[in-house]
């Protein structure tokens, strides 16, 4: 399967800049396999018997959680491309249920970005972008929202 925005280009159009859903998605995932990996240890300190089974079942149980996580925000970042064109930017989720989002780098108002404390330690946020006539739309948790913004801004 191709990429969604080399689909869709105009005679003449340049992908500028590319960015995806940032790994944070992950952060669930990677504590849930955490959390597994300290029972399954926690399993193999003790001599009772019902405690290392509880343990074991525990472990587990929240391994299987942690999988269904890790697989979910993967097919989040595989499905999601965020891209801006030298004449637009295009944001597409979806997989069977496809969204996009399309919007002419001319009738761009102005791009706002939000990151809280950890967004910025960690180089991810929220992007609005304004239309003229438009509307906005708001792109969620996206890598480098800094530098996604520059490359719609700058001309």
């Amino acid at each position: 399967m191709g990429r969604y925005i080399d689909d869709i280009l105009q005679p003449g159009e340049k992908v500028l800049y590319s960015t995806n859903a940032h790994w944070i998605f992950y952060a669930s995932a990677i504590a849930a396999w955490i959390v597994a990996i300290f029972l399954f240890l926690l399993s193999r300190q003790t001599t009772t018997e019902s405690i290392i089974l509880l343990c074991l079942a525990a472990s587990a149980v929240v391994a299987l959680v942690a999988l269904y996580w890790t697989l979910r925000a993967w097919f989040h970042r595989w499905t999601t491309e965020t891209d801006v064109t030298n004449m637009r930017v295009v944001h597409k989720t979806g997989f069977i249920k496809r969204r996009t989002f399309e919007m002419s780098l001319d009738k761009v108002e102005s791009v706002d970005v939000n990151q809280s404390i950890l967004g910025r330690i960690f180089n991810y946020g929220d992007v609005t972008v304004r239309g003229v006539g438009e509307g906005s739309e708001t792109i969620d948790t996206i890598a480098s929202p800094l530098e996604f913004r520059n490359h719609i801004t700058a001309r």
